[in-house]
């Protein structure tokens, strides 16, 4: 078995914080040891040798910018104040993984041939090398500068779209509620059009269920818990009961997250690391198939390193190496091998054979 990770900032904390992901998350910590980069974005998570020795063979690797409303005064270069300076931003990250791409140990996944090539890859029965496969999301959808500029983005390997971050031009999203806006249908149809999978996540209420109700291409949440987990400052972040049978109602999965503020009320980093478990995360996955009656609409959605560190991931995970706890600590629970595998990389999987071009 291999795992399939449907969220990471790779390429943001690449370029922002000049982190080595050919190398390991333990190397980068020690590179950083003395760096600003610990209060931003904490101890590094992800990392090369990290993703193959947790078997982690498929990602969905983000391209991200947050806006400049959003500015926390540390480094500029990252932030867009308009469409076109987000555009830059998104194609200087897409670069990144093309460069990756040039290396034999990853694969941009960009249709279903190329996924059943990674797929093989990771079997062990065939003696090949692993090849990681990188699923493009792009989340929040500023880069796009008009709606008719989708199509070129999905020539360019973008496969996955979440519209929202924060508001967009498109709909409300994390901290800035609203509905989607005129630009917003016009994007989903064009998307629709081209079969793009669209990543609800970080959507404001009215925008998810708009979005839902119209969107007739595939449908996930890649990186959400559920919103009784944890009673945060904008809950729109997190996912509702009724979100949650809407997303499964369509065939849709969602992504449960490692962070430790997504699970427990009030957590911070000042608190004991040991205060969340892995056991807390098996329970969020325990719970969407409890309420849907289903094992097929949850997998893992880890969002490492997306502006939070090893320090705040339940106990006792460090790296991503370590996703592979959260299988063991669901079968505890009662679920078998079949259903844990489900969980850690065929229910993602299944939504990519949907939504993939052939």
């Amino acid at each position: 078995m291999f795992i399939v990770d449907a969220h990471e900032d790779i390429a943001y904390n690449a370029l922002r914080y000049n982190r080595n992901y050919a190398s390991s998350a333990l190397n980068i910590r020690r590179y950083e040891s003395n760096s600003p980069n610990l209060h931003a974005n904490g101890l590094a998570c992800l990392g090369h040798d990290e993703w193959l020795s947790g078997r982690i063979g498929i990602i969905f690797a983000t391209l991200f910018s947050p806006p400049y409303s959003h500015y926390s005064g540390d480094s500029a270069k990252m932030y867009y104040q308009n469409s076109d300076q987000a555009h830059q931003l998104a194609h200087n990250q897409l670069d990144y993984y093309l460069h990756m791409e040039d290396k034999d140990e990853y694969q941009i996944i960009r249709n279903r041939s190329d996924l059943e090539l990674v797929i093989t890859s990771w079997d062990e029965t065939n003696n090949k090398k692993p090849v990681i496969g990188l699923i493009l999301l792009m989340e929040g959808a500023d880069p796009i500068r008009s709606p008719d500029e989708v199509e070129y983005w999905h020539e360019n390997g973008i496969r996955i779209i979440g519209p929202a971050w924060a508001g967009t031009n498109y709909c409300g999203g994390t901290g800035d509620p609203g509905p989607l806006t005129n630009l917003g249908e016009e994007l989903l149809a064009n998307m629709s059009d081209i079969q793009m999978i669209l990543d609800l996540s970080h959507m404001s209420e009215r925008s998810f269920d708009q979005a839902i109700e119209n969107y007739e291409g595939v449908v996930i949440a890649s990186h959400a818990n559920p919103r009784f987990a944890a009673d945060l400052s904008t809950p729109e972040r997190l996912l509702t009961d009724s979100q949650i049978r809407q997303l499964v109602d369509r065939d849709g999965v969602i992504g449960v997250v490692p962070y430790n503020k997504f699970l427990k009320t009030g957590w911070s980093k000042s608190d004991n690391k040991k205060s969340v478990t892995v056991r807390r995360l098996a329970e969020m996955i325990d719970y969407i198939c409890q309420l849907t009656g289903s094992c097929q609409n949850v997998g893992i959605g880890s969002d490492f390193d997306g502006g939070f560190g090893a320090e705040s991931i339940p106990f006792p995970m460090d790296t991503v190496a370590d996703l592979v706890l959260i299988g063991d600590e669901i079968a505890t629970l009662g679920y078998n091998r079949n259903e844990v595998t489900q969980f850690m990389s065929e229910n993602w999987l299944q939504v990519l054979r949907r939504g993939l071009p052939t």
